[in-house]
Order: C-alpha cells, then sequence, then structure tokens
C-alpha cells in the first residue's frame, strides 16, 4: 500500500492534488486544509495517502499529517461515512476541533460540515466519543496535539477517567496539559497537570 508520497506540486484543484514523483503523477483527493498546507505549485511536498479500493474505483486520499489520516480512517469506519464525507469534515473542523467535538459529544459542531446532518453527525460523535482522546489533535490548524493512541497522552486520559472524570473532562483536560507541558511529557506529568485543569 502507497503509505506516503514526497515529490513535487504539480497541480490542484477544489477537492485534490496532482503530486509528480520522479515522473509520475498521483492524484490524491484532499481536505481543503491539507491543500492550503501542501503549499504553491511547483514546490516540494509530502503527503500522506491511505489508498481505499472499492468494486469500481480505486482512489488515493493525501493528508498533510499522519494524524488527518488517522482521524480519516476512523470516521469512515463509522456507517454512513464514505471518503467523501470525512473529507468535507476534516475540511470544516481542524483534528483538535474534531476531537474535543467527539469527546464533549457536541453534534452540531460536527454538523457544520458540507454534507453531514444532525442524525450522521450524532452517529458520528457517539460512536467515537471513547476513541477521541487517543487521537491526534491539531497538526494542519496547529492546535495542541495529542499522542497516538497508546501514547502517553492516551494513558493519561485513561487514568483522569479511572478516576473518575467523564471521558470528555479527561480528554480536554490531557489535551490542555500537552499544550502546557509539550509533546514529549510523561505521563505521570501529564497527569499532574491534567488533574489541576479538570479539577479548575
Amino acid at each position: 500500500m502507497i503509505a506516503k508520497l514526497s515529490g513535487r506540486l504539480d497541480e490542484t484543484g477544489e477537492d485534490w492534488a496532482i503530486v509528480d514523483v520522479q515522473g509520475v503523477g498521483y492524484l490524491v483527493h484532499c481536505s481543503t486544509k491539507t491543500l492550503a498546507a501542501l503549499g504553491e505549485v511547483g514546490e516540494a511536498c509530502t503527503v500522506h495517502t491511505d489508498l481505499q479500493v472499492s468494486e469500481n474505483d480505486m482512489r488515493l486520499l493525501g493528508f498533510a499529517e499522519a494524524g488527518e489520516r488517522d482521524w480519516f480512517r476512523l470516521l469512515t469506519q463509522v456507517q454512513g461515512v464514505g471518503s467523501k464525507v470525512a473529507l468535507a469534515i476534516l475540511s470544516a473542523l481542524s483534528t483538535g476541533e474534531l476531537r474535543d467535538a467527539c469527546a464533549a459529544q457536541d453534534a452540531a459542531t460536527v454538523a457544520r460540515a458540507q454534507g453531514v446532518g444532525p442524525k450522521l453527525a450524532g452517529r458520528i460523535v457517539n460512536e467515537l466519543k471513547d476513541k477521541a482522546g487517543a487521537l491526534p489533535g491539531g497538526g494542519v490548524a496547529g492546535t495542541a496535539a495529542v499522542s497516538p493512541a497508546g501514547g502517553a497522552s492516551a494513558d493519561a486520559v485513561s487514568a483522569l477517567q479511572n478516576l473518575g472524570f467523564k471521558p470528555a473532562v479527561a480528554a480536554q483536560a490531557v489535551a490542555r496539559a500537552q499544550e502546557e507541558l509539550g509533546e514529549g511529557a510523561g505521563e505521570g506529568d501529564l497527569i499532574r497537570v491534567a488533574l489541576k485543569k479538570a479539577a479548575g
């Protein structure tokens, strides 16, 4: 599977880009945030990719950050969310906003995306609420980043939930602690600072 492309940005459209890798042009479908992050036509660029294959189609999806790709994969696991809808959501919301909306079960925020009605938005936040705190938030839009699942931040979120905090509160407190301490912060420091944030 093609996981990443590094080359030159050859051409862009409303929701796609062509990346020239040593003379081969790859068509990648992207969110508007990724397109903006790729830079100008003719410049060097790197995109993280996900290859989707169906009965009558094969398409390459491109993302400026691996974290955005993780969210795309998670969104497309929700019934009724195809690649087009997932990209629309990632165009309307940063990964940080999406993480916070899912953690807080804020369907109205998710429904801001084109093609996402209240019913689908409700299903998305309901199915992803428990996974939100462990996935990246930030990156493309520059908001606070939360380490991928299995990282110190995910463990810290779990620890706060074990102490009785609601998932949304735990996720937001750890995200704020991560923002304050930096990406290399250990689990113990994250828990200590997050507890103060949650209590405050």
